[in-house]
């Protein structure tokens, strides 16, 4: 993995307006000044972090899920994924994510890198993992449950099937795309 990069001198705001609070985001506005001496009010989406997760079956195949996205007005299949919550573990919310949104437990994951997929203007760090040994819940471990927002189909594909799934247009989501090339 490259280097990560930063800037000598970090660029503090002078002023920071909250603008919206959600249950996943916020959106500040921050008055700030370029290291070029450039003054700018950067629109800024506070993001707790996420967990996006490569579920590849003992067979080779992975697993996506299919859900509603009401910003594109569709359905998309796309790995599963999901916002880190308060106090949680990065690979805690890995094993919960893939557990809720594919009713599977991963026996290992291996993390794969960590990306910032809209870095002009959103602190959102994404966590890949790749998740391998998937099984059923046993007897006495707690069954799967999807957050109460959540409809969805999961199914496993064979990669050449995938990659024509990027290629047709069936697959739009970039962090599945990125996840999907993080594969060994």
């Amino acid at each position: 993995m490259a280097p990560v990069v930063t800037s000598p001198t970090p660029v503090v705001p002078r002023q920071v307006r909250l603008v919206y609070q959600g249950r996943i985001f916020t959106v500040q506005v921050e008055s700030i000044t370029l290291p070029s001496g450039h003054p700018l009010e950067a629109e800024i989406i506070r993001h707790p972090g996420s967990v996006v997760i490569v579920p590849v079956a003992d067979d080779g195949s992975v697993i996506l899920v299919r859900q509603y996205r009401h910003a594109l007005g569709r359905h998309v299949w796309e790995l599963p994924a999901g916002s880190l919550k308060p106090g949680e573990s990065v690979e805690g919310a890995a094993l919960r994510e893939c557990h809720e949104e594919t009713g599977l437990i991963p026996d290992r994951l291996d993390f794969l890198g960590a990306y910032y997929p809209t870095p002009g203007y959103c602190d959102e760090k994404m966590h890949f993992y790749l998740a391998a040994g998937l099984r059923r819940a046993r007897a006495g471990e707690a069954a799967a449950h999807p957050d109460e927002d959540e409809d969805i189909e999961t199914r496993a594909f064979d990669r050449d099937a995938i990659r024509g799934m990027i290629a047709s247009g069936e697959i739009v989501d970039l962090k599945t795309v990125g996840g999907l090339a993080l594969l060994p």
